[in-house]
């Protein structure tokens, strides 16, 4: 996975500002560069875990789709467990196309880490965060 810096950023930021309950929301791509986050709002209100608000889901899906980009990744927090998949996370992964990405702030140095999850299948993905921004869009 290829991520612009700022994002990461973000994405650990939003981890910080809705903790204790799971920050979610989705990462957006286009030429193989996440360069847009678009926070959505845990509808659970939970720590330990998130359900997407269907109509930003929605709104959001139908804005990746207007600027010619795409879907890459649903992202969660972990605000008290490391960055790998709850079992969970592990069940409801249903889309075998995209990543999962999760942001722990346990510890005072966030960890960020991307799964691929296929049938119970759990696979890390590597992650190469670059400082350029390639795109404009709705980050935050």
């Amino acid at each position: 996975m290829r991520i612009e810096r700022n994002i990461c950023d973000r994405l650990i930021k939003h981890a910080r500002e809705d903790a204790p309950v799971e920050a979610c929301g989705y990462l957006v791509e286009k030429n193989g560069i996440i360069s847009i986050s678009i926070p959505l709002t845990n509808v659970d209100a939970s720590s330990e875990h998130f359900s997407l608000d269907p109509k930003e889901q929605f709104e959001a899906i139908r804005t990746i789709r207007s600027l010619g980009m795409k879907l890459a990744a649903v992202y969660h927090s972990h605000p008290s467990s490391p960055a790998r998949p709850s079992d969970e996370d592990v069940r409801l992964a249903f889309d075998k196309n995209i990543s999962y990405v999760i942001i722990s702030i346990l510890d005072e140095n966030a960890v960020i880490k991307s799964f691929k999850i296929r049938d119970g299948n759990i696979l890390e993905e590597n992650i190469e965060t670059i400082n350029q921004t390639l795109s404009s869009g709705p980050k935050e």
